[in-house]
């Protein structure tokens, strides 16, 4: 039997990467899956990569009245949601002097606000039993120049997987992130820095990880399947790094 069948999920930030590679594989294993995304162009595109039941919502992460449609739509089509994968999130690095209220806003509306929002919006539509997941990040115990504000969104995420996974805990709810360490992924083409410095500074990684390469997106995939499901049913606050050991050793 599949591992998800019958089960609904929500991917945040799902037209590329992470979040698509684990819509797929949520679909493949026989989950109703609703894809978000901010464009509509590359929503419509999925439609000829995607098998399945799914639905492709366009929705703002930073915006709460999208978060609260999102839901909306997603228990009017599915009925009440099993699994939600809060992938989407921004990448900005930004040495302290050129830090300002803007792009700390930015960062902390998407990568914070957004999916903690979408959360409460989902809450009196979760089963009981259902995962909940957050994309945190090896920043949020390793320090890298230029990412006070990134580094520091997922910091708090990490917060916020241990706060409800406590205050969810009598519902049966579950709570936990996965910690991604460099994958190959088209957020990297999404930062604010010159492409030459940060080809620059990305080539030192391999030689900073035990296993000497990037990760995948299938890797935080299988991972994003293994919290969803019911392999994973007596694990909650916790944050699972999938970083070829990149904070660990």
């Amino acid at each position: 039997m599949k591992k998800l069948a019958g089960k609904v999920a929500v991917v945040t930030g799902a037209t590329s990467g992470m979040g698509l590679e684990t819509a797929k594989k949520y679909l493949e294993e026989g989950a109703k899956v609703v894809l978000t995304g901010r464009s509509q162009e590359k929503l419509n595109a999925l439609e000829t990569e995607l098998q399945g039941d799914y639905l492709l919502l366009k929705a703002e992460a930073s915006s709460l009245e999208d978060s609260t449609a999102l839901v909306a739509k997603t228990v009017e089509t599915f009925g009440k949601i099993d699994i939600l994968f809060l992938n989407a999130g921004i990448l900005r690095l930004e040495p302290i002097e050129g830090l300002t209220e803007a792009i700390f806003d930015e960062v902390y509306d998407i990568n914070v606000k957004g999916p903690l929002f979408t959360v409460k919006a989902a809450y009196n539509y979760l089963n009981e039993g259902a995962s909940i997941i957050f994309n945190t990040s090896v920043v949020n115990v390793k320090g890298f120049a230029g990412m006070s504000a990134y580094a520091s969104s997922k910091a708090a995420l990490r917060s916020l997987v241990r706060t409800l996974a406590t205050e969810f805990g009598p519902k049966g709810i579950r709570v936990n992130a996965i910690a991604p360490g460099p994958i190959e992924t088209p957020i990297y083409d999404k930062h604010n820095m010159p492409k030459e410095v940060f080809d620059e500074v990305t080539s030192t990684f391999p030689s900073l990880i035990s296993l000497g390469r990037f990760g995948n997106s299938s890797e935080i995939a299988t991972t994003a399947l293994f919290l969803a499901s019911s392999d994973s049913s007596f694990i909650t606050g916790a944050e699972i790094p999938v970083d070829g050991g990149l904070a660990q050793v």
